[in-house]
């Protein structure tokens, strides 16, 4: 399937992607909690044993596999387990929480310091997919869709949110080292860094060719960079590795760098902290830490109808509760207090033509919404063009109706994704 329009909309947003406060000069580290919580992405299985018990003690940047597939999650902390229990995601996912009590010093493990020093995409995708930033490693390693262009994403997709500008900022040697061991595993010679205006001077040591992002919204979310700075349109269903590019974070990077610098896995996960009233606070904290204890460390305080929200303000998702843990790719907490959280509403569609006016696919939002609310998600894709959907959010953000757009929008393509996983279970 192709996209069937043009992929630029018929207005300019005015909102502006953050830059990174001059204040931010380094991340707050949070305190060892009591508890740590990973959580492992296959679901607990009635008539399996897992591998891993309570009362198992780990070390620090171990590999946990539950059922001895290729599935596993980075202890982050010496310890003890102390739980394995069922957690709910996003649209219908449900994950092993795997708790681990941490116990002080840290001994690391000896698995991939063993390996480091011959460095291998098999040792790095078997010990190296859950470190901050999850590198996408089968992205690299899959034959039938050679990556050619390697792009290091130092801006960040969503307003509000700089953690990405601050690791570029700070980390620059592991982001360079980083840089030279993909190029060793992968055999990409042309590596793009992809930052904001002001960040484009002074990073010379940083091989790569520095690419301006603009700095309107949405103009980091990869489709908008594949048109507008590659002159590649992504068609509806496809992926950037399907035209032979591959988009890292800076921060998957630089872990990428530090793991194969010191042999150490890292577990340590850098993230934006976005106050009620929009301020911003960088803080570091274990993979595993929940949100609770990031707040507790800024003094924030969660008061009922509050809503927690992993990523910016335009494209974060909700999570059920402030004991959910800070994930390899959670970037940024969000607090919504309750008084400006948009409620839910059955008001109708008025047909103002706002979400078509902003949309940067130019895609019949207003007609698309009354299909994906009776849930007639074939006939959504085929006839509006759901795939092309760079979920921004801009629909959301403008409607009058306060119609949860985005929201559809990433359900529909859940389930579709489901559906014919169903049907082709082996596709």
């Amino acid at each position: 399937m192709t996209t069937k329009r043009p992929f630029w909309g018929f207005g300019t947003p005015c909102l502006e992607h953050t830059q990174l406060p001059r204040s931010l000069d380094r991340p707050d580290p949070v305190p060892l909690p009591r508890t740590l919580t990973v959580l492992h992405p296959r679901p607990p299985e009635a008539r399996a044993v897992p591998a891993l018990k309570i009362g198992d003690t780990v070390n620090t940047g171990q590999k946990l596999s539950l059922y001895g597939t290729a599935d596993y999650v980075t202890s982050p902390a010496t310890g003890k387990i102390t739980a394995l229990s069922p957690m709910p995601g996003s649209f219908g996912r449900s994950f092993t929480a795997v708790a681990i009590a941490p116990e002080m010093p840290d001994v690391f493990d000896g698995e991939f310091d063993a390996v480091h020093r011959s460095p291998s995409l098999e040792a790095a995708r078997g010990l190296l997919a859950a470190i901050p930033g999850m590198p996408a490693w089968e992205r690299l390693a899959d034959p039938e869709r050679p990556i050619k262009t390697l792009v290091i994403r130092c801006v960040d997709e969503d307003l509000l949110v700089v953690t990405h500008q601050h690791v570029l900022n700070a980390r620059g040697r592991d982001i360079q080292n980083g840089i030279r061991i993909l190029k060793q595993l992968s055999g990409i010679e042309d590596v793009v860094i992809l930052a904001r205006r002001e960040a484009v001077q002074g990073y010379g040591s940083i091989s790569g060719r520095i690419v301006e992002a603009d700095h309107r919204y949405p103009a980091a979310l990869t489709p908008l960079v594949m048109a507008r700075l590659f002159g590649k349109v992504i068609p509806a269903g496809r992926t950037s590795e399907d035209m032979g590019f591959c988009f890292l974070s800076a921060e998957a990077v630089a872990s990428i760098g530090a793991a194969f610098d010191t042999g150490r896995v890292p577990v340590a996960k850098t993230l934006t902290v976005i106050h009620k009233d929009g301020s911003l606070r960088l803080a570091e904290a274990r993979i595993g830490t929940a949100v609770d204890d990031v707040l507790h460390r800024f003094g924030v305080a969660i008061a009922a109808g509050d809503r927690i929200v992993f990523g910016g303000p335009m494209r974060g998702v909700a999570v059920p509760s402030p004991a959910y843990p800070v994930q390899p790719d959670t970037d940024a907490i969000l607090i919504l207090d309750a008084g400006r959280a948009a409620q839910l509403t059955d008001y109708p569609c008025i047909n103002c033509g706002e979400c078509v006016r902003v949309c940067p696919a130019r895609m019949q939002i207003n007609l698309l919404v009354r299909y994906l609310e009776a849930g007639k998600y074939e006939d959504a894709e085929e006839l509006y063009d759901l795939s092309a959907c760079v979920e921004c959010g801009l629909c959301s953000y403008v409607c009058v109706s306060k119609i949860p757009i985005l929201q559809y929008i990433t359900l529909a393509k859940h389930e579709l994704a489901r559906m014919r996983r169903t049907e082709s279970p082996n596709a």
